[in-house]
This record gives C-alpha cells, structure tokens and sequence, in this order.
C-alpha cells in the first residue's frame, strides 16, 4: 500500500511547483502586458521583414545581418543595465526610492558609454563586420549587394541607438518596480510608428519617396524616439507614483560604495550579455557559411521564432522583478519557491506554444517572396526550434534565477562561458570538420542547449544563489553621503 507516500509526493510537488490563485494573478499582472508588447514588436518586425523581403531577396539579407550587429548593441545594453537593475529590484523590494534613484543614474552612464563605444565600432569596421557573413556559396552580385544594403542600413540605424539604450533604461527601472503597463504603452506606439512609415517610406506612399532598405532604418529609428518620448515625459511628470524620477537629473551623484558593488555585481552581465550574443552571432556565421540562402533562412527563422519566444522572455522580467522583491524584503523561502514555480510555468507554456509554432511553421515562409529553397530551409530550421523552446526556456529562466540573487559571475560561467567553451567550439567542429547538410547540422549544433538546461537546473536547485543584497546593517549605512559622487 504506497498510496500515502505517492500522494506525499504529488503534495510536495503541487507545493514546490504549483502557486495559488494569486499567484498567478501576480505574474500575469507583470507579464501579459510584457508578452502583448513583445508580440506586437516582434509581429511588426515580421511585417517589416516582409516588407523588406519583398522588394527582394539582397535586401532582406542585407538588413537582416545589420541586425545581427546591432542585436549584439541591444544584449550589451541589456547586460550593462542588469546589473544595476538587481539593486533596484532589491531597492524597491526595501522602499528605498533613493538607492533606486542611484541606480538609475548608474544605468544612464552606462547607457552613454555603451552607446558611444558601439558607434566607433560599427563606422570603423562595420563593413567588415557585415562582410564576414558573406562567405557562403552564392552568386558575386548578389553578395556585394548584400553588403551595399546592410551598409546602408545600418549607417541610418546608428541615430536609434541612443534612444533605445534610455527607453531600456526608464522601461527596465519601471518593471523592477512591478510596472509593465507604461513599457508597453511605448512600445506599442513606437511600433505602429515603425508599421506606418515602414509601409510610406519603403515603397513610396501617399506622396513619399521610396526608399527601400533606407525607408526602413529611417522609420525604425523615429519610433526609438517616440517611444523614449512617451515613457520618459510621463515617468519624469508623475513623479509621485514614480519617486526615483524626482531630482534624477539634478545632480550625477551616485555612492561610491554603490557604484563599486554594482561594477562588482554587473560587469559580470555587461561581458556575459556582450560575448554571449557575439557567440550567437558567431554560430549564425559559422551557419551562413553553407551557402547564401541559409542566411536568407536563418533570418526568417528567428524572426518568426522571436514572436513565439515573447512568453520566455517575458518570464525572465518576471522572475527578475518577483525573486527579487522577495530577496529584498529578505524573504529568502518565497524567492526559492517562487522561482521553481516560474520555471514550471513557463515550461508548460512554451510546450503549448512550441506545438503551435511546429504546426505553423509549413505555413509562415509563404508570406515572404523568395525561393522554394529558403522557404524550406526556414520550415526546418523553425520546427528545430518548435522542439528546443520549452529547454530553452528552463535555461532562460535559471539565468535570470541566478541573477536575481546577485549571483553575476555564476551566470557569467552559466551563460557566456557556456557558450564559448562548448557551444561554439562544438558548433565550429560541426560546420569546419563535418559535411553534414544543414538541416542535419542546424539541430544538432543546438543539441549543447540540453546540457546548458540540467547546468541550469542544478545551480537553481543548489539555492546558493538567493542572497538579499541591499540590507542595510543597523552599526552603519551603506549609502553615506560622504561616499558620493
């Protein structure tokens, strides 16, 4: 008679991995307003993909390895600001609006700084940079014009860095703080702007030049400005709900002690973010050199696969902003348990969405005018990654675990380490020293996320990482104004 230990068991698992009503309340609070902004944005970047890709082949490729340049901008900023935000999500967990406020002005220097370095290299070697992904078989034209229209793409583009990199700032600083709401509303009228112009100024409309891959940079960079328009004017004009926003511009002043514990804590993220996307953008080359119709696929792939991958990412700002409020009300039981729970969820959720994006993917290549040939490639290389979204989800979600708690250099050796001791050495074997098809060599090469996700599973189970990192002692404050700058 086992009955009693099996329903032991299912009780421990409801209570390790099952919330309550409220719950699930809370984390749909957070993350539905994230996942109908990250939906739109991806959706409108499939549109203006298409857009693009009708006007031929070249000029979608071209734009889209731009893009894989300026993706390792976006991640860099992101782990620039990661840093500071596991204090500010720990700040507000605390009620502490002035430790929040340093860490904001902590972001808008890293932000300036990250900005000015990606605009130095992307003028001095962003043709060769662009040039490396043309390696592959394919007609001599077509590859110069690749790299005329991704040149031309991003030159234009390199106006919305600043302004993306200061709406990550004020958008990322709202969500520690439980606010999606705001994000969202931004972002939602920065990507109808992009549609809009996308749409005038690709092909010409109502009176405006067309301008092809050029209309689409131009629109792309007015939205960055509207959206920073929007979310930093009624952050700074609503002061009261949001206190970190009053006085923020009024002095740089920052704690020494602070700003060390942060370059501590984060400049594990801004290197781990900066190698891990320059590691995925290696293996996109390493991919593209078995012709040019795989970069033509690949780009397809992950534009159609980052509208169904919203529901993890969007899982991670809920894990960074509900592990880390408990971690700062120094909760350590509730951070543990709501961080298992999270994962279990977003497991479960990316199966469903997997299985719609595996039964999708026959379908989705057709809107684009191109060869038979990319809309195959890009079926399989979608069904690929169908299979390996709930996996990736584990690992994204143990990321973000690891990091909540301060945890930096642990993700550091989880994320970019990872990536370029084994998953790009393994993906450099395959491609160099193999002749396997890419369609067998696609799958395979992800085959490392399996490790990286029962890596991730153990550091989250060992619980080292849940560690409150703003408590201050009573004998003596940490933020002395005698220790600012």
């Amino acid at each position: 008679m086992k009955l009693p230990e099996t329903t032991g068991a299912l009780s421990r698992f409801k209570s390790t991995f099952i919330g309550d009503r409220t719950f699930y309340k809370t984390v749909f609070v957070l993350i539905l307003p994230l996942i109908v902004q990250n939906a739109i944005s991806h959706f409108v970047n499939l549109l203006d993909n298409v857009m693009i890709g009708l006007v031929g082949t070249p000029q979608m490729s071209g734009v889209a390895i731009a893009n894989q340049l300026i993706f390792v901008f976006n991640l860099t900023v992101f782990g620039g600001l990661s840093g500071a935000g596991i204090f500010g999500a720990q700040f507000f967990g605390a009620k502490d609006h002035e430790g929040l406020r340093y860490t904001v002005r902590f972001k808008l220097w890293t932000a300036a700084v990250t900005f000015l370095a990606a605009v130095f290299v992307f003028l001095t070697f962003g043709d060769k940079l662009i040039s490396i992904y043309l390696t592959g078989e394919g007609d001599a034209v077509e590859r110069a014009a690749m790299l005329e229209y991704g040149r031309n793409y991003l030159r234009i583009m390199l106006w919305g860095l600043f302004p993306f990199a200061l709406s990550q700032v004020y958008g990322g600083t709202l969500r520690e703080m439980g606010e999606t709401v705001l994000p969202m509303k931004a972002s939602l009228a920065g990507v109808l702007t992009n549609l809009s112009l996308n749409y005038l100024l690709i092909y010409g409309k109502l009176g405006f030049p067309a301008l092809g891959v050029e209309g689409a940079a131009i629109a792309t960079v007015i939205a960055r400005f509207v959206e920073l328009l929007i979310i930093a004017l009624y952050t700074q004009r609503n002061s009261l709900r949001y206190p970190f926003a009053e006085g923020l511009y009024k002095s740089i002043r920052i704690p020494k002690s602070l700003i060390l514990k942060i370059v501590r804590k984060g400049m594990p993220l801004l290197v781990n973010e900066l190698l891990w996307s320059l590691g995925m953008t290696t293996v996109t080359q390493m991919l593209s050199t078995r012709g040019l119709n795989v970069v033509a696929g690949l780009n397809i792939t992950s534009t159609v696969t980052n509208m169904f991958n919203v529901v993890v990412f969007s899982m991670g700002a809920a894990i960074a902003a509900m592990v880390g409020q408990a971690l700062g009300a120094n909760d350590i039981k509730r951070a543990k348990q709501t961080a298992w729970r999270l994962i279990f969820f977003n497991v479960c959720t990316c199966i469903v969405v997997g299985g719609v994006l595996a039964a999708l993917s026959p379908v989705i290549p057709y809107i684009y005018n191109t060869t038979d040939d990319v809309r195959q490639l890009a079926t399989r290389f979608m069904l690929t990654n169908a299979l390996y979204l709930s996996i990736n989800a584990v690992a994204h979600c143990a990321y973000f675990t690891i990091r909540s708690g301060g945890k930096t250099f642990a993700t550091f050796l989880f994320d970019s380490v990872f990536t370029w001791v084994i998953f790009v050495p393994y993906c450099y074997l395959l491609t160099h020293f193999t002749s396997l098809d890419i369609l067998i060599l696609y799958p395979v090469c992800y085959a490392a996320d399996l490790v990286k996700c029962i890596i991730g599973i153990a550091i989250v189970k060992a619980g080292k990482w849940a560690q409150n990192m703003v408590a201050v002692p009573a004998e003596k404050n940490q933020l002395e104004p005698a220790d600012a700058v």
